[in-house]
């Protein structure tokens, strides 16, 4: 194992507590449950006052993870489906841990955000796009994220903010804890730009925001981005309300052949970068790679993900069993894809 890993091999030698601690735990030698990574997290975080010490915290939970993850990968301990599962769970979990201390804190020195209408406290809604949202994160993957929260309002307080200054402080606070590198690393790269407007546009939206952007402004390759977006963090019950107002945007009730010719204008694009920069044998982009993977699971989603439910599924792995199901593309062919 370590001579596939510098990074297992140094941690262990600068810190064989953690290998000590995975074997005498038993947690190297088998699976976690669904969630398990979040629970661990959370009986820790009890003891956090204060972002310094949660960001040590988190840095010192993921290296510990990250190496039971590798170790089990490289040995054949587990498969692929659980590496790429535990990575997303590990995350995931990252994200809800410190989310929660983080909106404490905030809603101590700067009042509970309100909802302008409901009067209901607010809270951040966290989307994992991409491969997170997916369950596929490798090793080397950032987590692409977009902020929301369910109303406009502003919070209990002698000094009131908006509740989109609030918010905005908030998602940067989660950002910095997850994303800054410091003397014990980082916990993942976050990228944001898969949100309203990019990197020009504000960090956090309401769902009214949200939704209005979408069905005035949204882009094909917006559609295409937001079939793998699932909560990963925060208020679950508004989470499924943002993502119910988001899906007339993504899967259309009619059969959306335009489709075709929006994948074919994005793919035209990828071919010129990669033509531009060389990259004819880029695994992820270069021809026969999985971003064309991806487009051929994805152009069915695309158009018949509206009437057809079985195909709104994230997953590059799982999305192809109803495609072979309903006979959209031969188990042959998809084989030899995937």
């Amino acid at each position: 194992v370590w001579a596939y890993s510098d990074f297992v091999a140094i941690t262990s030698i600068r810190h064989p507590e953690v290998i000590a601690e995975l074997i005498t735990s038993g947690d190297l030698f088998g699976d976690y449950r669904w969630g398990e990574h979040h629970l661990r997290l959370q009986a820790q975080l009890k003891k956090v006052t204060d972002f310094a010490a949660l960001s040590q915290l988190l840095r010192q939970f993921r290296r510990r993870e990250i190496t039971r993850i590798a170790w089990r990968d490289l040995a054949g301990w587990a498969p692929l489906t659980e590496t790429l599962s535990d990575l997303s769970h590990l995350a995931e979990g990252c994200l809800e841990g410190a989310l929660a201390p983080l909106y404490r804190w905030h809603c101590r020195d700067f009042g509970v955000p309100l909802g302008a209408q409901s009067r209901t406290p607010q809270s951040l809604v966290v989307l994992g796009m991409g491969k997170l949202g997916a369950y596929e994160l490798n090793f080397s993957s950032d987590i692409d994220l977009i902020f929301s929260y369910p109303e406009e309002g502003e919070t209990r307080h002698q000094r009131p903010l908006d509740n989109e200054v609030f918010f905005t402080t908030l998602g940067q606070s989660l950002v910095r804890v997850i994303d800054e590198t410091t003397a014990h690393g980082y916990v993942f790269r976050v990228d944001m730009r898969l949100r309203p407007f990019g990197e020009s546009g504000p960090l956090v939206m309401s769902f009214d925001a949200m939704e209005e952007y979408y069905q005035s402004h949204g882009r094909h390759w917006e559609r295409y981005a937001l079939i793998k977006a699932r909560p990963c963090a925060g208020d679950q019950v508004s989470a499924q309300h943002l993502m119910a107002r988001l899906k007339p945007f993504v899967y259309r009730r009619y059969l959306d052949f335009g489709a075709f010719e929006q994948l074919r204008e994005m793919k035209g694009q990828i071919v010129q970068q990669v033509t531009r920069r060389g990259m004819e044998s880029n695994v992820k982009l270069g021809p026969g790679g999985i971003r064309e993977v991806e487009f051929i699971g994805q152009v069915f989603q695309l158009i018949r993900g509206g009437r057809e439910p079985a195909l709104q599924e994230r997953s590059i792995l799982l999305r192809r069993l109803p495609i072979i199901r309903h006979n959209y593309c031969q188990k042959t062919r998809w084989s030899g894809c995937v």
